[in-house]
């Protein structure tokens, strides 16, 4: 199934949905245990799945240009809607603009893209002081990396209002709703 209805998401959407979400959530508790902690071994971790979770991302734009914005299971009060379709809206954009703005960082920081070993962009090591980089443009990437980490907690509030609707809607409304997004037929 390609369409998606209001008994039931198309195979796509659901399967685009868990494999984007669930792979944001564990960049964000790499990305902080990582930083916080200091573990440099994670970073070429984090920013390869990154990259490659951003062609999904791609995709998942597409799929939800294309297909629109699925019809509600249910009835809801018109602030309902809205505060849904903005959350929404906020997770597709900060899910856009979490790798881009890291590969700008990483990139443009002199650190290089590299997916699992293969080198996109070089590194720019500075030969007078082992261990640091000479960055591409070091403005930018600034501005890439503080974009970066408002961007993590953005999503990371967004990520919890939609995970409090979804249980609202399946304890409390019991439309549904979380049934379809596990890509079960509902009534």
């Amino acid at each position: 199934m390609t369409r998606n209805t209001k008994e039931k998401l198309s195979t796509i959407t659901v399967a685009l949905h868990w494999i984007v979400g669930l792979s944001i959530i564990s960049l964000i508790a790499v990305g902080v245990y990582m930083t916080d902690y200091e573990v440099y071994a994670l970073y070429p971790i984090h920013k390869s799945v990154g990259m490659l979770l951003f062609l999904v991302i791609v995709l998942r734009v597409i799929w939800r240009l294309k297909q629109g914005w699925p019809a509600p299971a249910s009835t809801y009060k018109a602030w309902e809607q809205r505060l849904s379709r903005i959350v929404h809206w906020v997770l597709i954009i900060a899910t856009v603009t979490l790798p881009i703005s890291g590969m700008l960082m990483s990139g443009l920081g002199g650190y290089g893209l590299a997916i699992f070993g293969w080198e996109l962009l070089a590194a720019t090591p500075n030969p007078d002081e082992m261990g640091k980089m000479i960055p591409i443009n070091g403005p930018v990437a600034g501005v890439a990396h503080e974009v970066h980490e408002i961007a993590g907690k953005v999503i990371f509030a967004a990520i919890i209002l939609h995970l409090c609707g979804a249980l609202k809607h399946h304890f409390v409304d019991k439309d549904g709703t979380l049934k379809r997004m596990l890509g079960k037929r509902i009534n």
